[in-house]
Protein backbone atom coordinates (compact mmCIF):
# COMPACT_ATOMS: atom_id res chain seq x y z
CA UNK A 1 0.00 0.00 0.00
CA UNK A 2 1.08 3.75 -0.09
CA UNK A 3 1.19 5.73 2.72
CA UNK A 4 3.03 9.29 3.97
CA UNK A 5 5.69 7.39 6.07
CA UNK A 6 7.42 10.62 9.18
CA UNK A 7 10.85 9.22 9.63
CA UNK A 8 12.06 13.06 9.83
CA UNK A 9 10.56 16.14 10.58
CA UNK A 10 10.59 18.70 7.66
CA UNK A 11 8.41 21.33 5.44
CA UNK A 12 5.31 19.85 3.25
CA UNK A 13 7.76 19.87 0.31
CA UNK A 14 9.62 16.96 2.27
CA UNK A 15 6.29 15.00 2.11
CA UNK A 16 7.03 11.18 0.51
CA UNK A 17 4.54 8.85 -0.38
CA UNK A 18 6.15 5.46 0.29
CA UNK A 19 5.55 2.20 -0.37
CA UNK A 20 4.39 -0.29 2.88
CA UNK A 21 2.75 -3.67 3.34
CA UNK A 22 -0.90 -3.77 3.62
CA UNK A 23 -1.64 -4.01 7.83
CA UNK A 24 -3.11 -7.20 9.11
CA UNK A 25 -6.13 -6.79 11.60
CA UNK A 26 -5.40 -7.90 14.85
CA UNK A 27 -8.34 -9.57 16.59
CA UNK A 28 -10.59 -6.74 17.66
CA UNK A 29 -9.07 -4.49 14.87
CA UNK A 30 -11.10 -3.90 11.78
CA UNK A 31 -8.91 -3.15 8.19
CA UNK A 32 -10.10 -0.29 6.31
CA UNK A 33 -9.73 0.68 2.74
CA UNK A 34 -8.98 4.69 3.21
CA UNK A 35 -11.09 6.33 0.46
CA UNK A 36 -10.58 10.03 2.04
CA UNK A 37 -8.90 11.80 4.37
CA UNK A 38 -8.30 15.28 5.55
CA UNK A 39 -5.73 17.67 6.49
CA UNK A 40 -5.44 19.43 10.27
CA UNK A 41 -3.23 21.45 12.05
CA UNK A 42 -2.47 18.25 14.54
CA UNK A 43 -0.47 16.42 11.42
CA UNK A 44 1.45 19.68 10.23
CA UNK A 45 2.45 19.45 13.96
CA UNK A 46 3.58 15.95 13.95
CA UNK A 47 5.06 16.34 10.02
CA UNK A 48 6.93 20.07 10.98
CA UNK A 49 8.08 18.95 14.90
CA UNK A 50 6.52 22.16 15.91
CA UNK A 51 6.52 24.07 17.86
CA UNK A 52 9.72 23.23 19.63
CA UNK A 53 8.43 23.40 23.07
CA UNK A 54 6.24 20.88 22.39
CA UNK A 55 8.69 18.29 22.16
CA UNK A 56 9.78 18.71 25.81
CA UNK A 57 6.30 17.83 26.71
CA UNK A 58 4.50 14.24 27.05
CA UNK A 59 2.50 13.67 24.19
CA UNK A 60 3.58 12.38 20.01
CA UNK A 61 5.85 14.63 19.17
CA UNK A 62 9.72 12.97 19.40
CA UNK A 63 12.57 15.00 20.50
CA UNK A 64 14.06 13.91 17.26
CA UNK A 65 12.06 12.75 15.21
CA UNK A 66 8.14 12.15 14.63
CA UNK A 67 6.64 9.08 17.28
CA UNK A 68 4.15 8.14 14.98
CA UNK A 69 4.72 6.44 12.23
CA UNK A 70 2.26 7.20 9.53
CA UNK A 71 0.56 10.53 9.33
CA UNK A 72 -2.87 11.31 9.17
CA UNK A 73 -5.66 11.32 12.06
CA UNK A 74 -9.07 11.58 9.98
CA UNK A 75 -10.12 8.77 8.05
CA UNK A 76 -13.20 7.61 5.94
CA UNK A 77 -13.66 4.20 4.13
CA UNK A 78 -14.48 0.93 3.31
CA UNK A 79 -14.49 -2.02 5.73
CA UNK A 80 -11.85 -4.50 3.80
CA UNK A 81 -11.58 -7.11 6.86
CA UNK A 82 -12.46 -7.56 10.34
CA UNK A 83 -10.82 -9.36 12.91
CA UNK A 84 -12.18 -12.75 14.96
CA UNK A 85 -13.16 -10.45 17.83
CA UNK A 86 -14.92 -7.41 16.05
CA UNK A 87 -18.94 -7.31 16.50
CA UNK A 88 -20.58 -4.55 14.70
CA UNK A 89 -18.80 -4.36 11.30
CA UNK A 90 -18.33 -6.54 8.58
CA UNK A 91 -16.58 -6.20 4.82
CA UNK A 92 -18.31 -3.44 3.03
CA UNK A 93 -19.67 -1.39 5.51
CA UNK A 94 -18.53 2.11 5.07
CA UNK A 95 -16.82 3.55 8.80
CA UNK A 96 -14.97 7.08 9.57
CA UNK A 97 -12.95 7.36 12.62
CA UNK A 98 -10.62 10.07 14.38
CA UNK A 99 -7.36 7.77 15.16
CA UNK A 100 -3.38 9.10 16.52
CA UNK A 101 -2.11 8.17 13.19
CA UNK A 102 -2.32 6.15 9.93
CA UNK A 103 -5.14 8.29 8.23
CA UNK A 104 -2.95 8.94 5.38
CA UNK A 105 -2.04 5.51 4.04
CA UNK A 106 -4.43 3.52 1.51
CA UNK A 107 -5.30 0.62 4.03
CA UNK A 108 -5.48 1.64 8.10
CA UNK A 109 -6.18 -1.23 10.76
CA UNK A 110 -8.53 0.44 13.56
CA UNK A 111 -9.60 -0.81 16.80
CA UNK A 112 -13.49 -1.65 16.95
CA UNK A 113 -13.59 0.78 19.79
CA UNK A 114 -12.69 3.70 17.90
CA UNK A 115 -14.26 3.15 14.53
CA UNK A 116 -17.96 4.35 13.48
CA UNK A 117 -20.42 3.91 11.17
CA UNK A 118 -20.51 6.72 8.41
CA UNK A 119 -22.95 9.58 8.19
CA UNK A 120 -25.31 7.61 5.76
CA UNK A 121 -25.94 11.60 3.83
CA UNK A 122 -22.02 12.43 3.63
CA UNK A 123 -19.27 11.24 1.08
CA UNK A 124 -16.84 9.83 1.88
CA UNK A 125 -14.65 12.91 1.21
CA UNK A 126 -17.11 15.09 2.98
CA UNK A 127 -16.95 12.35 6.41
CA UNK A 128 -13.49 12.64 6.24
CA UNK A 129 -13.57 16.31 6.83
CA UNK A 130 -15.54 15.70 10.17
CA UNK A 131 -13.35 13.54 13.01
CA UNK A 132 -10.81 15.76 14.66
CA UNK A 133 -12.57 19.13 13.90
CA UNK A 134 -16.05 18.52 14.36
CA UNK A 135 -15.15 16.62 17.50
CA UNK A 136 -13.26 19.30 19.08
CA UNK A 137 -15.55 21.58 18.00
CA UNK A 138 -18.52 19.69 19.96
CA UNK A 139 -15.92 19.47 22.83
CA UNK A 140 -15.78 23.15 23.23
CA UNK A 141 -19.31 23.81 22.99
CA UNK A 142 -21.20 20.75 24.74
CA UNK A 143 -18.51 20.04 26.89
CA UNK A 144 -16.59 22.90 27.74
CA UNK A 145 -18.45 25.52 26.69
CA UNK A 146 -21.80 24.22 28.14
CA UNK A 147 -23.30 26.49 26.18
CA UNK A 148 -27.11 26.80 26.89
CA UNK A 149 -30.47 28.26 24.48
CA UNK A 150 -30.61 32.15 24.41
CA UNK A 151 -27.20 32.84 25.14
CA UNK A 152 -25.04 34.65 23.25
CA UNK A 153 -21.37 33.90 21.98
CA UNK A 154 -18.41 34.75 19.98
CA UNK A 155 -16.56 32.32 17.64
CA UNK A 156 -13.30 33.66 16.73
CA UNK A 157 -11.57 32.10 13.19
CA UNK A 158 -15.55 31.30 12.39
CA UNK A 159 -14.34 29.69 8.69
CA UNK A 160 -11.79 27.57 9.39
CA UNK A 161 -12.07 23.49 10.29
CA UNK A 162 -13.17 23.88 13.63
CA UNK A 163 -14.95 27.24 13.55
CA UNK A 164 -17.39 26.01 10.78
CA UNK A 165 -18.36 23.20 13.29
CA UNK A 166 -18.56 25.02 16.15
CA UNK A 167 -20.55 27.97 14.77
CA UNK A 168 -23.05 24.97 13.41
CA UNK A 169 -23.12 23.48 16.80
CA UNK A 170 -23.90 26.61 18.76
CA UNK A 171 -26.66 27.98 16.65
CA UNK A 172 -27.72 23.95 16.92
CA UNK A 173 -28.09 24.42 20.91
CA UNK A 174 -30.07 27.50 19.90
CA UNK A 175 -27.35 30.05 20.99
CA UNK A 176 -27.21 33.82 19.33
CA UNK A 177 -23.93 33.55 17.43
CA UNK A 178 -21.40 36.36 16.24
CA UNK A 179 -18.23 34.67 14.07
CA UNK A 180 -14.84 36.88 13.60
CA UNK A 181 -13.28 36.03 10.29
CA UNK A 182 -11.98 37.70 7.59
CA UNK A 183 -14.61 40.03 5.32
CA UNK A 184 -13.84 37.37 1.92
CA UNK A 185 -15.82 34.47 4.58
CA UNK A 186 -18.81 36.62 6.06
CA UNK A 187 -21.46 35.14 3.53
CA UNK A 188 -19.95 31.49 4.31
CA UNK A 189 -20.25 32.23 7.95
CA UNK A 190 -23.80 33.68 8.00
CA UNK A 191 -24.38 30.81 5.78
CA UNK A 192 -23.44 28.75 8.98
CA UNK A 193 -26.38 30.15 10.73
CA UNK A 194 -24.34 33.49 12.48
CA UNK A 195 -26.77 36.33 12.86
CA UNK A 196 -23.40 38.79 13.05
CA UNK A 197 -19.85 38.81 11.72
CA UNK A 198 -16.99 40.86 12.59
CA UNK A 199 -13.84 41.41 10.41
CA UNK A 200 -10.82 41.14 12.18
CA UNK A 201 -9.02 42.81 10.12
CA UNK A 202 -10.89 46.08 10.69
CA UNK A 203 -12.36 45.78 14.09
CA UNK A 204 -11.08 44.18 17.45
CA UNK A 205 -14.00 42.12 18.82
CA UNK A 206 -12.38 42.72 22.56
CA UNK A 207 -12.61 46.38 22.30
CA UNK A 208 -16.52 46.35 20.97
CA UNK A 209 -19.25 47.46 23.58
CA UNK A 210 -21.03 43.84 23.22
CA UNK A 211 -20.57 41.36 26.12
CA UNK A 212 -20.63 37.94 25.54
CA UNK A 213 -22.17 34.75 27.24
CA UNK A 214 -18.95 32.56 25.59
CA UNK A 215 -16.30 32.97 23.43
CA UNK A 216 -14.72 30.04 21.45
CA UNK A 217 -11.59 31.45 20.12
CA UNK A 218 -10.06 28.71 17.74
CA UNK A 219 -7.70 31.54 16.21
CA UNK A 220 -5.37 32.75 18.94
CA UNK A 221 -5.58 36.09 17.42
CA UNK A 222 -6.13 38.21 20.69
CA UNK A 223 -4.88 36.80 24.80
CA UNK A 224 -7.14 35.54 27.06
CA UNK A 225 -6.88 38.56 29.06
CA UNK A 226 -8.07 40.71 26.42
CA UNK A 227 -10.94 38.03 25.62
CA UNK A 228 -12.00 38.63 29.41
CA UNK A 229 -13.25 41.82 28.70
CA UNK A 230 -16.02 41.35 26.84
CA UNK A 231 -17.39 38.29 28.73
CA UNK A 232 -20.17 38.80 31.02
CA UNK A 233 -19.17 38.41 35.17
CA UNK A 234 -20.51 34.74 34.50
CA UNK A 235 -19.09 33.94 31.17
CA UNK A 236 -17.14 30.99 29.49
CA UNK A 237 -13.82 31.11 27.66
CA UNK A 238 -12.94 28.24 25.42
CA UNK A 239 -9.37 28.03 24.07
CA UNK A 240 -9.34 25.75 20.93
CA UNK A 241 -5.90 26.36 19.54
CA UNK A 242 -3.47 29.40 18.55
CA UNK A 243 -1.51 30.51 15.67
CA UNK A 244 1.66 28.58 14.74
CA UNK A 245 5.32 29.04 15.88
CA UNK A 246 8.71 27.68 15.57
CA UNK A 247 9.47 27.40 19.23
CA UNK A 248 6.14 28.15 21.44
CA UNK A 249 2.61 28.81 20.22
CA UNK A 250 0.57 27.86 20.07
CA UNK A 251 1.52 25.99 23.53
CA UNK A 252 2.34 29.44 25.04
CA UNK A 253 -1.53 30.37 24.15
CA UNK A 254 -3.10 27.65 25.86
CA UNK A 255 -0.65 27.93 29.05
CA UNK A 256 -1.31 31.41 29.55
CA UNK A 257 -4.93 31.22 29.44
CA UNK A 258 -4.64 28.29 32.03
CA UNK A 259 -2.53 30.47 34.18
CA UNK A 260 -4.81 33.25 33.94
CA UNK A 261 -7.96 30.82 35.08
CA UNK A 262 -8.01 30.87 38.32
CA UNK A 263 -7.58 34.84 38.64
CA UNK A 264 -10.46 35.96 36.99
CA UNK A 265 -14.57 35.36 38.16
CA UNK A 266 -15.08 33.84 34.44
CA UNK A 267 -14.68 30.43 33.59
CA UNK A 268 -11.64 29.91 31.37
CA UNK A 269 -10.90 26.18 29.55
CA UNK A 270 -9.20 24.16 26.86
CA UNK A 271 -10.99 21.98 24.77
CA UNK A 272 -8.09 19.60 24.35
CA UNK A 273 -9.90 16.29 21.16
CA UNK A 274 -6.51 14.56 21.99
CA UNK A 275 -6.85 14.21 25.39
CA UNK A 276 -10.54 12.59 24.92
CA UNK A 277 -11.08 8.78 26.13
CA UNK A 278 -14.09 8.10 23.74
CA UNK A 279 -13.92 9.74 20.59
CA UNK A 280 -16.24 7.17 18.64
CA UNK A 281 -19.60 8.94 21.54
CA UNK A 282 -18.27 12.25 19.73
CA UNK A 283 -18.54 10.91 16.05
CA UNK A 284 -21.63 8.97 17.42
CA UNK A 285 -23.35 12.61 18.37
CA UNK A 286 -21.92 14.19 15.08
CA UNK A 287 -23.64 11.51 13.08
CA UNK A 288 -27.31 12.12 14.73
CA UNK A 289 -26.60 16.22 13.88
CA UNK A 290 -25.62 15.62 10.51
CA UNK A 291 -27.65 13.04 9.59
CA UNK A 292 -30.34 15.42 11.14
CA UNK A 293 -29.48 18.20 8.47
CA UNK A 294 -28.50 20.91 11.81
CA UNK A 295 -24.49 20.17 11.28
CA UNK A 296 -22.96 20.04 7.44
CA UNK A 297 -18.69 19.79 7.17
CA UNK A 298 -17.50 23.26 4.67
CA UNK A 299 -15.00 22.32 2.39
CA UNK A 300 -12.65 24.76 0.41
CA UNK A 301 -10.62 22.16 -1.25
CA UNK A 302 -9.80 18.95 -1.95
CA UNK A 303 -6.61 17.01 -3.80
CA UNK A 304 -5.70 14.05 -4.68
CA UNK A 305 -3.57 11.55 -2.55
CA UNK A 306 -0.70 11.70 -5.22
CA UNK A 307 -0.36 15.79 -4.34
CA UNK A 308 -1.12 15.40 -0.57
CA UNK A 309 2.38 17.14 0.25
CA UNK A 310 0.11 20.52 -1.13
CA UNK A 311 -2.59 19.61 0.61
CA UNK A 312 -0.59 20.12 3.37
CA UNK A 313 1.08 23.34 2.20
CA UNK A 314 -1.98 24.74 1.31
CA UNK A 315 -3.80 24.19 5.12
CA UNK A 316 -1.01 25.57 6.91
CA UNK A 317 -0.78 29.19 4.86
CA UNK A 318 -3.84 29.34 3.23
CA UNK A 319 -6.26 30.06 5.72
CA UNK A 320 -8.83 28.17 4.21
CA UNK A 321 -12.64 28.36 4.12
CA UNK A 322 -13.59 25.08 5.86
CA UNK A 323 -11.61 21.80 5.53
CA UNK A 324 -8.89 20.51 3.15
CA UNK A 325 -9.53 16.57 1.88
CA UNK A 326 -7.37 14.44 0.06
CA UNK A 327 -8.81 11.27 -1.80
CA UNK A 328 -7.54 8.06 -2.31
Amino acid sequence: MQAVVLGAYGPPSQIQITSLGTPAPADDEVLVRVRATSVNPYDWHHISGRPYAARLMPGTLGLRSPKIAVAGCDMAGTVEAVGSAVRGFRPGDDVFALLREGGFAEYVSVRQDLLAPKPANLSHEQAAAVPMAAATALLAVRDEGRIEPGQRGLVTGASGGVGTFAVQLAVAVGALVTGVCGAKNADLVRSLGAKEVIDYRAEDFTRGGQRYDFIIDTAGGRPARACRRVLTPKGTLVIVGGPDGRWLRPVSNVVGALALAPLVPQRITVADITRHPRPKALLTTLTELIEAGKVTPVIDRGYPFTDIGEAVGYQYKGHPAGKVVVTL
